[in-house]
């Protein structure tokens, strides 16, 4: 008789120390994953509940990222290592015109290989049909190194495009906002004559007013400014210039400008739109709610799977396993259910992201935040599996023999 009911509990691994730990996972394994899939309707529905919430989480973080990368891409596209901007510029689309003799000023500063003058002003854009948009214009020199806008998707070279007379490249992805549906198609910017010559792709803006580029010059004339007036100064630095002692130098020849470094003033862009603005608040707090979501829908749908299961667990319990032999299934189902579910939510975001590709506002996420979005949905799951494990604790095995 002993040896039978040795025999009966060395396979759950509770009185061989030497086999348990391995014995104990395998069957904990196989124990889960036959309790989620016991109830094929229940295993849906508690899949479904988990790729949700994992849904929810990877649209809205998606979207804070692409917002954050959106206020800064002007910056970051640029390949500036320095910028000099007014004082106190809280947002590279919000800054105050300089003289463009800061210019000449940075280029006596040892350690610099070339300064270029940026233009940045909101303007109204006029289509054919008379309707009016806001949108950003950038002048740019055409022999610039620096600021240029990316690689043309349609249209000559970039440096083509903006040597043109009354030239400007727009995005394709705002293309029928402004009323646009070719190359060389007229309309008016400040009641002045633009000729679209080429197309940029990705260049997107969330203040929902397009990035138009165009020569420095033209961005004098669009705005009617004098030929000394710019917004920023951009500086490329030589190889194996001290950038700290540059900016001390630049800071002394000027104290009365902002000297920032292109990371600095990315992040300054970021954190200005998100969290001295409504729109960064409603989306910080939308990504929020998606986390507070999630956790809840896991927690019911693995609390109730768990409830459904406590015959089986007092079993266990009344011949001979610990407690922590039910912990550890409860959270490794915890863990399978976690996985699957957000290997099935991922998917779905990974298709929304695909089809949004050609909207002017879409999530980003990128393979590092898919990963950390699963890893965040398993922990959660785990997290609210520690709700039903009260009720694993308070079993009476007793109560199998009743």
């Amino acid at each position: 008789m002993s040896s039978r009911s040795s025999a009966r509990t060395v396979p759950l691994g509770f009185d061989r120390p030497d086999r348990s730990s391995r014995i104990r996972l395998g069957l904990t394994i196989l124990i889960a994953w036959r309790n989620l899939i016991h109830d094929r309707l229940r295993f849906a529905v508690t899949l479904v509940g988990i790729a949700f919430s994992t849904l929810l989480i990877g649209i809205q973080l998606g979207m804070l990222l692409n917002f954050m990368h959106t206020t800064s891409i002007i910056v970051d596209q640029a390949g500036a290592d320095l910028w000099i901007a007014a004082p106190r510029a809280l947002s590279v689309d919000l800054a105050t015109p300089i003289q463009e003799r800061r210019r000449f000023q940075a280029l006596s500063v040892p350690g610099i290989e070339r300064a270029e003058s940026y233009f940045l002003h909101f303007s109204f854009w006029q289509r054919s049909d008379g309707l009016r948009q806001t949108v950003i214009v950038i002048g740019v020199d055409p022999d610039a190194e620096m600021g240029l806008p990316p690689s043309l998707a349609k249209g000559p070279s970039v440096r083509e495009a903006l040597a043109s007379p009354d030239g400007v490249v727009i995005d394709e992805l705002y293309a029928e906002k402004l009323g646009v549906t070719g190359l060389n198609q007229v309309a008016e910017i400040n009641d002045r004559r633009a000729r679209v010559v080429g197309f940029t792709r990705g260049m997107r803006t969330f203040t929902q007013s397009p990035y138009v580029f165009t020569s420095l010059r033209n961005g004098r004339l669009f705005l009617r400014k004098s030929d000394n007036d710019i917004t920023y100064v951009l500086i490329k630095l030589k190889n194996g210039a001290d950038q700290n002692d540059v900016i001390v130098k630049l800071k002394n020849k000027m104290p009365d400008v902002d000297v920032l470094t292109a990371s600095e003033f990315s992040r300054r862009s970021e954190m200005y739109w998100l969290f001295t603005t409504g729109a960064g608040a409603t989306i910080i707090g939308s990504a929020l709610l998606a986390l507070l979501v999630g956790i809840v829908i896991s927690a019911q749908t693995l609390y109730a799977s768990t409830m459904d299961r406590l015959p089986e667990y007092a079993v266990i319990r009344a011949i001979g396993g610990p407690r922590s032999y039910l912990y550890s299934i409860v959270i490794q189902q915890a863990v399978i259910g976690g996985a699957l579910g957000s290997v099935l939510g991922l998917t779905i975001v990974a298709i929304i992201v695909v089809v949004a590709e050609n909207l002017s506002s879409r999530p980003e996420v990128p393979i590092w935040l898919g990963i950390l979005i699963g890893c965040l949905s398993i922990a959660m799951c785990v997290g609210a599996s520690v709700v039903s494990l009260s009720k694993i604790t308070a079993i009476d095995p007793v109560k199998v023999f009743r």
